[in-house]
This record gives structure tokens, C-alpha cells and sequence, in this order.
């Protein structure tokens, strides 16, 4: 039997007239640069949120970086990273020639871990970025305080979020600025690239409108130097026809959830952990697994693909090099690339597909325990 990771196929299939009806939307209105259909979904998302802006841009990658420019980061400044995370979040500081510094994770939820965020500050302190890993929030109310002592904004990362909850309260609204991405993979997923970026503060919308669109307030007056962030009005169109779909894609994968853990509660595996005041969206379901990479290998070899989110703590990508990480600064983030395993996760993933996923990993540790 062959289970992908992800099959985006079932959800096209079942969305296709909407989809297509708002594409020739598009193009029979032939407005393809920040149209109608960007300023519809930017409302959209900022109601969701429950926020008072939302401003659609390019990817989430941009909208980690147009938030960093809006913030002032630049040279001689730090940012607090998560080490364990995807490389936007702490590729976009480098890019503005300030230094991330990396903070280790909790082991159950894989997100940033408050406790060591003090010691983690300093007088160069420019921002602190919280990512909300997995779908899940982080725990955001000891960070909110100790960013408040100190006057740092936060952005969140929520790229893997959007839709989840902590304490009833949506992901992206929790601090001064939130950052989403629509990669296709995601929950709400474009057809390429896009993401968008959530705030009340009407100051920091209305400079983060300005850098997506090269800094210019009035076209050909440019006010500062920002970039072409601007998000594309055919994928804003798709968006919004996704948008309406998104709770209940969550709460499939909530069930797609629930039946993982059932199928896998006598198995080696740690699946994830859910905290009390959260609403996990489960962009990924990823457990801890022992010989987890020749778990995988057998996986493969049954038609079971899987995935390592991530592979390579940040502090010692080859890229960052130069910001002088060692092995041992973040022993738990470096523990989580040895052990995790991405499990097949979206929402029309059968109960046939996970069983028989299920029961090629009790045949795996079933001959491990014999042998």
C-alpha cells in the first residue's frame, strides 16, 4: 500500500469549481497586482485572527522578514530564536546583518522553552521570535512577561499555525505582530507561494503595507527601502475560496490526530504532547522514535513515506557557521533531530491508510524486541 505524507489531490478534487470559478474571477477582472481579491482574504485572515490588520505578502519567509525591517532589526542587534525551527526564522535576521540567538526547546511540545529566555537576553535585544512548531502554540504568557520587563516586541512565528488557539485566543494575535505562510503544504495552503502578516498596532501595519511595495507610501515616491513583498491577487483568490474551508480541515486533522495516538499507544513512539489551554491544528504529526531512521527506511520500504522536521538544529547549519554554535547548546533541540519522524498528516488520510502505517511499525519494534 502506498500512503504519501501528503495528498493535496482529495482536497482540490472536492474544492475545484469554487477554485477555478474564482481563478477566471481573476482574470476576467484582470486586476493581478494587490486586486480586490488581496484586500478580501486580508480581512478575512484578520477576522479569523481576530486581529484589526492583516497584510497579504509574498511567503512566509518575506513576512518574517518585512516584519524584521518594520521592526528596525538591523546591524549590531539580537533577535532570540527557537534553535529548532524551519531556516526563515532565523535566515531572515542574518539577512538584516543582526544575530540570532538560539534558545533551546521543551522536549514534549518541540517549542520554545521560557525558562531560558532570560539568560538569553541581553542589552542588544532587539526582538524576540516565538514559533508556534507542529501547529501548536508555545506557551506565550511567561514570555509575553518577560518581553514586557524588558520593552522587546514579539513576532510569532505561526507559519505552521494559523487556526490554533492558546487560552481561546487565535495564534497571531498573542503578541505585536504574527507571520504566516501559505506554502501549499500548509493548512491553508496556496497553489506557490504566499503568506501574510497579522497586527493591531496601526503604526506597524501601515509601515509593513509601505515595505511590501518597495517602501512607497504613493507610487514612485519611496519613503524608505523596502522590497516587492506584495501578495499575488490569484493566490489571494484561491485563498479565499480555502479560507472557508479551514476550520473544518483542522478538525480533521484533529481526528487524523486522535487516531494516531489510539493506533500507536502500544508502540515505542512519544507522540506529541497537547497542552491543557491549547488547540493543537496539527500541520504536522510528529512523534519520537527510537532507531528512528531505520524505522523510517522500513516505512519506505512498505510504501509509507515520512518526514524529518528537522533534520539539523539551526545553531549548527553550515550556513550559520560563523555565529560559532557547538554541539551541546541546545541539547534537547539536537536530541529532536536525531528522534523525530513526521507521520503521514492531512485531512482526508484514511483509517485503512493509518492502520496499515500503524501496523508496519508494530511489525518493526515487534522484531526488534525479538531479536
Amino acid at each position: 500500500m502506498e500512503v504519501p505524507l501528503l495528498d493535496l489531490r482529495p482536497q482540490f478534487a472536492a474544492i475545484e469549481d469554487e477554485v477555478r470559478a474564482a481563478i477566471d474571477g481573476v482574470l476576467t477582472g484582470q486586476r493581478f497586482i494587490l486586486g480586490p481579491e488581496v484586500a478580501a482574504f486580508e480581512r478575512g485572515v484578520a477576522e479569523l485572527c481576530g486581529t484589526t490588520h492583516a497584510i497579504g505578502v509574498s511567503s512566509g519567509s518575506d513576512a518574517l522578514l518585512c516584519t524584521a525591517m518594520a521592526l528596525g532589526i538591523g546591524p549590531g542587534d539580537e533577535v532570540i530564536v527557537p534553535a529548532f525551527s524551519f531556516f526563515a526564522t532565523a535566515g531572515c535576521v542574518v539577512r538584516l546583518g543582526a544575530t540570532p540567538v538560539f534558545v533551546d526547546i521543551e522536549p514534549d511540545t518541540f517549542n520554545f522553552d521560557p525558562k531560558l529566555l532570560a539568560a538569553a537576553m541581553s542589552p542588544r535585544t532587539k526582538a524576540i521570535i516565538v514559533v508556534h512548531l507542529y501547529g501548536q502554540c508555545a506557551d506565550m504568557n511567561p514570555i509575553r512577561v518577560a518581553a514586557r520587563e524588558h520593552n522587546i516586541p514579539i513576532i510569532e512565528d505561526a507559519a505552521q499555525a494559523i487556526g490554533a488557539t492558546h487560552h481561546g485566543q487565535r495564534s497571531g494575535s498573542l503578541a505585536e505582530v504574527g507571520c504566516f505562510s501559505f506554502f501549499p503544504s500548509k493548512n491553508l495552503g496556496a497553489y506557490g507561494d504566499a503568506g501574510i502578516i497579522v497586527t493591531s498596532d496601526d503604526t506597524l501595519a501601515r509601515r509593513l503595507r509601505r515595505l511590501r511595495v518597495h517602501g512607497s507610501d504613493q507610487k514612485y515616491y519611496h519613503v524608505e527601502i523596502g522590497g516587492n513583498f506584495r501578495l499575488d491577487t490569484m493566490q489571494a483568490a484561491i485563498l479565499g475560496v480555502k479560507l472557508k474551508h479551514l476550520e473544518a480541515w483542522n478538525a480533521a486533522r484533529q481526528d487524523v490526530a486522535g487516531r494516531w495516538a489510539d493506533l500507536l499507544a502500544d508502540t515505542p513512539l512519544q507522540p506529541p504532547v497537547t497542552r491543557s489551554y491549547n488547540e493543537h491544528v496539527f500541520h504536522q504529526y510528529v512523534v519520537r522514535a527510537p532507531r528512528r531512521d531505520e524505522l523510517r527506511a522500513a516505512l519506505h520500504d512498505q510504501g509509507v513515506a515520512t518526514g524529518l522536521y528537522y533534520p539539523v538544529p539551526l545553531h549548527r547549519l553550515e550556513c550559520l557557521a560563523h555565529l560559532g554554535g557547538q554541539d551541546g547548546d541546545c541539547p534537547v533541540a539536537e536530541a529532536a533531530c536525531r528522534e523525530v519522524l513526521a507521520l503521514p498528516m492531512y485531512p482526508e488520510l484514511t483509517v485503512e491508510a493509518q492502520r496499515y502505517v500503524a501496523e508496519v511499525i508494530q511489525r518493526f519494534y515487534s522484531r526488534e524486541s525479538v531479536a
